[in-house]
């Protein structure tokens, strides 16, 4: 059994190197078939229904199981659930490259969104219990970089994989597809090496039993609000969505219920309501969801104007996301040193400078839309991603800075949980509406409407942002 008083566990470089691979790897595979989405339908005839299957089968299940993965990390160990959930994830990835059709690859995808369920709770859940003081603060200012640029990141991988197509001699055309799930393979079986090698045990000194009627609501209330969203247009929206959308609110009303029930009987909940009665937790996770549903609608639409709009090629799609992802880079490097001298206003600005970048892009959208290439859209992608940089690594600080070590794995299950099921609803509400749009009013129209849409979630970012403590610890 691991010991909890001395010595107490610590995370060193190289560790903390391995368990931000794990955070990127769930998020660059929930961007990165944006752009193999075309030769996917070409490859296996899926057709638009399906194909919303694979992004929002992993999507679901992994929202769905996340805050359950930090609950099992408290009790078996973080580091045993963070290798077995790497293992699952590189497992998995395989069976989705080796997928023969359609309906194996969406099986597939829901089992590798399970496997990352189990591995990213881990990564917040390790940081909290093995780092302290300026290391906690710089390890979370790196965790907040890695996760924004692996979102980039993802969508410019996906794009060069498909175009270089390097299994071509085995795969034939299929070979750009199927590639962006087997690079995973030799990455996650570094990752296992490592974490077996760098990153320290650590586990709740009082671990809860699962709450099983909590997971159940829980993932009731996310499907019956996720899936009509993501499937309902592609479905033609048949009666199952309008059911499931109406069931939501009794599904989520149930289950924070039984959540409050089970916290006054002095039993621990899959989220505790006295968790969320921290100030900095609830008000950091007010502005998550704007900013991540704002961020999930357009990396999906981006990803479809340039490829179907504009009829760039998938690499020359992907590397346009390049000037987002340097500028959020250079941002998250300077937030940890405008952090300390001015506080939280770091993430006001960072608002600011994003919405100058989003009305920049579409303002570049109207003007010269059939001449539109990498350099056009370079400048509004550049500044909306500097101030990406500036939001995203201060808010995760933010929501996790008083969470007590021993409940680490589920404040970060409820984090990343937020931040995922607002990744997947801003795919489904704010490619819905694109798509819908699109028919009608032409490509260049409906990408400015969506635009001019995700401009409101900055704004709604910004002025919650001036509710945030003015100094941070």
């Amino acid at each position: 059994m691991v010991r909890h008083d001395h010595p107490a566990p610590v995370l060193g470089a190289l560790g903390l190197f391995t368990v931000l691979l794990g955070a990127a790897l769930p998020l660059i595979d929930f961007f990165i078939v944006n752009v193999a989405l075309p030769t996917i339908d070409h490859d296996l005839a899926a057709g638009p229904a399906l194909l919303e299957l694979v992004v929002a089968g992993y999507g679901l299940s992994y929202a769905v199981l996340l805050v359950l993965g930090g609950r099992l990390g408290d009790m078996a160990g973080r580091r045993r659930l963070f290798l077995l959930g790497m293992a699952a994830f590189g497992l998995t990835s395989l069976a989705c490259g080796l997928a023969p059709d359609a309906w194996t690859l969406v099986g597939a995808r829901v089992a590798q969104g399970a496997a990352a369920a189990l591995m990213l709770p881990q990564v917040l859940a390790t940081i909290q219990a093995a780092t302290s003081g300026h290391r906690r603060a710089r390890a979370m200012s790196l965790y907040g970089a890695t996760a924004g640029l692996s979102m980039v990141a993802g969508q410019i991988l996906g794009g060069v994989l498909v175009a270089a197509a390097p299994l071509s001699s085995v795969f034939g055309e299929s070979a750009g597809w199927r590639s962006v799930f087997l690079v995973n393979v030799p990455v996650a079986a570094v990752g296992l090496v490592l974490a077996a090698r760098a990153v320290p045990e650590t586990r709740s000194e009082r671990p809860a039993p699962v709450d099983v009627p909590g997971t159940l609501l829980l993932a009731v209330s996310l499907v019956t609000l996720l899936a009509p969203l993501t499937e309902g247009r592609a479905a033609g929206w048949p009666l199952w969505t309008w059911v499931s959308l109406a069931l939501f609110p009794f599904a989520a009303v149930a289950f924070y219920r039984v959540e409050r029930r089970a916290d006054r009987r002095g039993l621990v909940p899959l989220i505790p309501p006295s968790l969320l009665r921290l100030e900095s937790l609830r008000r950091g996770l007010a502005l998550v969801v704007p900013f991540s549903i704002g961020f999930g609608g357009f990396m999906f639409v981006i990803a479809v104007a340039l490829q179907q709009g504009l009829r760039l090629g998938p690499a020359e799609s992907g590397l346009s996301m390049a000037p987002m992802a340097v500028a959020f880079f250079a941002a998250s490097l300077a937030g940890p040193r405008l952090v300390r001298r001015y506080g939280s206003r770091v993430v006001t600005a960072g608002g600011l400078i994003q919405a100058a970048g989003v009305v920049v892009l579409a303002l570049t959208v109207w003007r010269d839309w059939s001449g539109l290439g990498l350099l056009g859209l370079m400048p509004g992608l550049a500044i909306a991603g500097f101030g990406q940089g500036l939001q995203l690594p201060v808010l995760f600080r933010i929501v996790l800075s008083d969470v007590p070590p021993e409940r680490a794995g589920v404040g970060g299950g409820v984090m990343t949980t937020t931040q995922q099921a607002a990744l997947a609803l801003g795919v489904a509400t704010l490619g819905s509406l694109f798509l819908a749009l699109a028919p009608g009013s032409g490509m260049r129209d409906a990408l400015i409407v969506t635009l001019l849409v995700q401009l409101a979630a900055v704004a709604l970012t910004a002025l919650l942002s001036l509710r945030l403590p003015r100094t941070l610890a």
